[in-house]
């Protein structure tokens, strides 16, 4: 293979690593010292990826924590430009701003369908195995190379962009890693049956509508919670649609899958703990309120609960 995915692994550990040594130059930022701590830590995790022992990797994830829940990471001075400077750069950019956000996803599509195959020499020119992760990692690369080129702005620029987003985002960056792994830690914990225990014990499964109510709310409600519908269902699944929905109501696995990953999709819009789908968007837009995002969502997440619970009694029924 050409192009791995742990290529782009190792640059965002540079990038972080950046991060951290920029934080501790920043003689502005009133807890310098903890925020590279915090930065440096993030970035070896992904430098040392594998090589790391799970006890050292737990001992990091563990600091990091101490230091986020002790206020340990701030916020400091980014070298931006001023209002004026920024709005006659859009006026004078116009629609062309939207060029480098476009290029990630059609990079990734054309990578993930066209070039999956293509070899070079008898070799992959994209990571089979994560080809679509390789193909986002090309196009977050090429978006960037192409917002200089607009802007006119220095790979520095970029970098102290970078920077300010991070910081804003604070230690929630670190959210989506932690979480994508949390639903098989509950799964290996026995969470599944024990939420198959207590919605048994407390709820009347023997109502078809119930049933389906019940997987499709918990997938939500769940993810809510966890920030993360990978989170959400290995546990909602192994306690309610494996046991019930599959084994009393022989429902299709790959519907009940496919609707409950859906429904915990909805509860991704109506929660902050999905940092990388709301508060993302917040800082990029400079929104006053960082839970805009969340509150605008919560208006289609519910219809769209409500349609994946008729949606799937109907394929039930059928």
């Amino acid at each position: 293979m050409i192009l791995r995915v742990d290529f782009f692994y190792i640059v965002l550990g540079a990038i972080l690593l950046l991060v951290a040594l920029m934080a501790l130059r920043d003689r502005h930022n009133p807890r310098r010292y903890s925020s590279a701590l915090f930065w440096a830590l993030y970035a070896v995790v992904y430098l040392a990826g594998e090589r790391l022992t799970p006890v050292a990797a737990g001992a990091l994830m563990v600091t990091m924590a101490l230091i986020a829940g002790f206020g340990g990471v701030a916020l400091g001075r980014y070298g931006e430009r001023t209002p004026e400077q920024r709005r006659d750069s859009a006026r004078s950019l116009g629609h062309k701003l939207l060029i480098p956000a476009l290029i990630i996803p059609i990079t990734t599509m054309i990578g993930s369908t066209l070039l999956k195959e293509v070899k070079f020499d008898g070799l992959f020119l994209l990571d089979p195995k994560n080809t679509t992760l390789v193909s986002l990692g090309c196009g977050s690369l090429f978006a960037v190379a192409t917002a200089c080129w607009l802007t006119r702005a220095t790979p520095l620029q970029a970098m102290r962009e970078s920077r300010r987003l991070i910081d804003h985002l604070g230690w929630a960056v670190v959210l989506p890693h932690m979480l994508a792994v949390l639903g098989l830690l509950f799964t290996e914990a026995g969470m599944g049956k024990a939420v198959a225990h207590v919605v048994t014990s407390y709820i009347n499964m023997d109502v078809k509508l119930v049933a389906v109510a019940v997987y499709c709310v918990g997938m939500a409600l769940f993810t809510i919670i966890m920030g993360n519908g990978f989170a959400a269902f290995p546990v909602i699944a192994g306690g309610v649609g494996i046991p019930v929905l599959v084994g009393v109501y022989h429902a299709n696995p790959a519907v009940m899958a496919a609707i409950g990953m859906f429904s915990a999709y909805c509860g991704t819009l109506m929660t902050p703990m999905a940092a990388n789908f709301n508060i993302v968007p917040a800082a990029l837009l400079d929104l006053p309120d960082k839970n805009a995002v969340v509150k605008i969502q919560v208006a289609t997440a519910l219809p769209l609960l409500l349609a994946n619970i008729a949606l799937l009694y109907f394929l039930l029924n059928m």
